[in-house]
């Protein structure tokens, strides 16, 4: 499901509009995204949490030359699958 399938079921299933849940599926990603940049945790029971991982710069290697690159720091977005959902994706629910 991309996000425009989200918004269309988002509005289908609560008989809103479409711009209107729009607006609120935009809403909840531009919370998420700028509390990440502050450098917050988000958890959402039962789906998982998203948090920004740091990783210290480190010296790699170009893959066709074999030549050293140095690479800098980094922050990236990483998200951690939550037990309920890992368990009913096992289940096959």
């Amino acid at each position: 499901m991309n996000k425009s399938e989200l918004i269309e079921t988002f509005a289908v299933q609560r008989d809103i509009s479409h711009k209107r849940a729009e607006d609120i599926v935009n809403m909840i990603f531009n919370s998420m995204s700028e509390a990440m940049i502050d450098g917050e945790r988000i958890e959402i029971r039962g789906l998982g949490s998203f948090m920004v991982k740091e990783y210290g710069a480190y010296t790699g290697r170009n893959p066709k030359t074999g030549d050293p690159i140095a690479v800098k720091p980094k922050k990236l977005p990483f998200f951690k699958v939550g037990k309920e959902l890992k368990e009913r994706i096992l289940d096959g629910e």
